[in-house]
């Protein structure tokens, strides 16, 4: 374990699982302690035991997103009972992954589930706990995107849209809580192979085949990218987006 954090504390979203996992892991391996968040009780009291093994601290708090302002409430509250602190860090990640789809074969609840995850919670969640760090002069805020909000893709309009707005939300609230102290960063990966991409490995093939690197990210890659924007390191980096993506947002 690493110092780089310590005494500092983070809730991760979305992290019972994928990527979530892989950021609360990496935050908690420097000294954080970390709320890991999510809807299934048993993965995420499995992701804690797994920290807690090698002697990190993290304790899980049940949270469903979609249900919007109550849920975000809630996890606010029991995010700062849980490490009896504000947070210093913030990860926005959850999202709901979905199934390329036509635009016009898209369901509206779909659309509605997809917009109050990926959007609305971590707007909702960013406007309870940015205030506090702001309040305080210091805080981390690392929004995952992805670079389906930075390019187009046949049967990713709704995704696409979701994670448009996570990276305009993050120059938004660079410009709003940067002066007071906070960071909000964006990192933006692209494939990644997650249980759930797995099942897209079809789909995903020629665009990987495309890619510099010629291979998908692992989950551990994008966490890295995670912990070097909430640390000192990046201590003057606000609005940024760092892409992980084997090189696909640069030709």
């Amino acid at each position: 374990m690493s110092a780089r954090l310590q005494d500092r504390t983070a809730l991760v979203t979305g992290s019972t699982d994928g990527i979530g996992v892989a950021v609360a892991r990496a935050l908690a391996a420097e000294g954080a302690h970390v709320v890991v968040s999510g809807r299934d009780t048993g993965r995420g009291e499995k992701v804690v035991a797994g920290i807690a093994e090698w002697g990190g601290r993290a304790t899980f708090v049940r949270a469903d997103l979609a249900r919007g302002a109550t849920a975000v409430r809630e996890l606010a509250e029991a995010a700062r009972t849980a490490t009896g602190a504000t947070l210093d860090i913030l990860v926005n990640n959850a999202a709901m992954l979905l199934t390329p789809t036509p635009t016009g074969e898209v369901p509206e609840e779909v659309i509605d589930r997809a917009l109050a995850i990926n959007v609305k919670a971590a707007f909702l969640l960013t406007g309870l706990v940015a205030p506090e760090m702001a309040a305080r002069g210091s805080g981390a805020i690392v929004n995952i995107g992805s670079i389906s909000g930075l390019a187009g893709s046949a049967g990713s309009a709704l995704y696409s849209t979701t994670k448009a707005a996570i990276h305009s939300l993050t120059k938004s609230w660079a410009a709003e809580y940067g002066p007071h102290g906070v960071r909000v960063n964006t990192v933006a990966p692209g494939p990644t192979f997650t249980e759930k991409v797995a099942a897209l490995e079809e789909y995903l093939a020629p665009m990987i085949m495309r890619m510099p690197s010629r291979r998908a990210s692992t989950p551990d890659e994008v966490a890295k990218a995670v912990v070097f924007l909430v640390g000192d390191d990046a201590s003057n980096i606000h609005g940024a987006t760092l892409s992980v993506d084997g090189g696909h947002s640069a030709i």
